[in-house]
């Protein structure tokens, strides 16, 4: 985009850290560096303001603009396109067509049939088997207008999703059968409320020692409505009990199976698109929790947690999820207004549209430098996080 714009590139790099391989062209210099982690690309007159036509600081504020948001929209473009040939890859797709009823579900006893095609609810039209989930969690068991096709022709049912009562803490597990360790808590549960914590290892509740998952999942999902439970914890070098009252979470059902989708490369594709939008949902959501308050900061994942989860993915398919997920993440995170972020720029870049002139450079200089510093703090931070997580 620099190019195109008329722009210096003084370097471009793969890696950060010491250059193992560079070749220098006409104008650009490249480079392979030691560290795998990103890259860069160095402008004239980027770092520090430099009087002359072929000068980012120079530059229109549309061209600086195209220019910055040019790396984000990258990885987020790459991102999406990785995910998508991997969804039409897998194919096995679930299609909206019933396969059968289950008994003592309200699908079966409304009415709806095998063969039946649910297209809306609630006026909604649905996509995905995951577009019904989504509006039966968020139904609070209300009344839904299921709009079906049946032999080429549109039908309306009323039904009341069937609820079914679960126990949960709010503790997520580390992977792993035999792991006791709580990764995360979430926000505003019992657990968290009542005192556990991230990084806490379960070692008995109500005195009867937990070795597995299984056997913590087993206690509290058939603790009874209220029931205090006693985890006995280890806290660092300390052995700790607390008292934790399980919450009570509804779930709801209309008691229907479906068919899988026919297996074929358009049909394959269609799907697929329809998941790359969740995808792109599932990011910004992420992002919405953590500035809302719903996800805390302990919950993030740095360059080790993500060596973990490499290290961790089962094959290829886990292994190309992750790397659609990081590159998305990273595109999304990267154009976010804060500053020593491409995000952060934009917004100055804004800001000097509307003053009609530049900022000062000493004051743009210090805002980056602010923005890199916390920055910092919060990756060590992180960083700590995830190998307490490790460990």
């Amino acid at each position: 985009m620099a190019k195109l714009c008329k722009v210096k590139v003084n370097e471009f790099a793969i890696g950060f850290g010491p250059t193992v391989w560079k070749k220098q062209g006409k104008e650009t210099k490249y480079a392979l560096r030691l560290i795998p982690l990103g890259g860069f690309v160095s402008l004239e007159g980027e770092d520090e303001r430099v009087e002359s036509k072929n000068s980012f600081s120079e530059a229109s504020i549309a061209k600086r603009i195209a220019i910055i948001v040019a790396g984000g929209f990258v990885n987020i473009i790459f991102g999406l396109f990785v995910y998508f040939i991997l969804m039409t890859g897998i194919g096995n797709n679930t299609s909206l067509v019933v396969d059968k009823t289950i008994p003592e579900y309200t699908a079966q006893q409304s009415g709806i049939i095998t063969g039946d095609e649910i297209i809306k609810i609630n006026d909604k039209k649905v996509n995905l088997k995951s577009d019904i989930d989504k509006i039966l969690s968020k139904s609070n068991g209300e009344n839904l207008k299921i709009t079906i096709k049946r032999n080429e022709e549109k039908q309306e049912i009323t039904l009341t999703p069937t609820k079914q009562e679960n126990k949960s803490t709010g503790i997520y597990l580390k992977s792993g059968e035999n792991s006791t360790k709580i990764v995360t808590v979430e926000k505003g549960s019992n657990a968290e409320k009542q005192g556990l914590k991230a990084n806490d290892k379960i070692q008995k509740i109500n005195g009867i020692e937990v070795k597995t998952r299984e056997d913590i999942v087993k206690a509290i999902s058939t603790s009874k409505d209220n029931e205090k439970l006693t985890f006995t914890v280890e806290r660092g070098n300390e052995t700790i009990e607390l008292e934790v009252t399980p919450d009570t979470i509804y779930t709801y059902y209309i008691g229907v199976q479906f068919k899988l989708a026919e297996n074929n490369i358009l049909n394959n594709m269609h799907y697929a698109l329809y998941e790359t939008r969740d995808f792109i949902f599932t990011i910004t959501d992420n992002l919405k929790m953590l500035f809302t308050g719903n996800v805390g900061l302990d919950q993030m994942m740095g360059p080790v947690g993500i060596s973990e989860a490499v290290a961790n993915t089962s094959g290829i398919e886990d292994f190309i999820y992750l790397l659609a997920l990081i590159s998305l993440s990273l595109g999304v995170t990267n154009l976010l207004p804060f500053p020593a972020l491409d995000g952060g720029k934009f917004v100055l870049l804004i800001l000097e549209a509307i003053r009609g002139k530049k900022l000062k450079q000493e004051t743009e200089i210090n805002l980056q430098l602010l923005g890199f510093a916390l920055l910092i703090v919060l990756a060590l931070y992180v960083t700590y996080n995830d190998i307490l997580r490790i460990l």
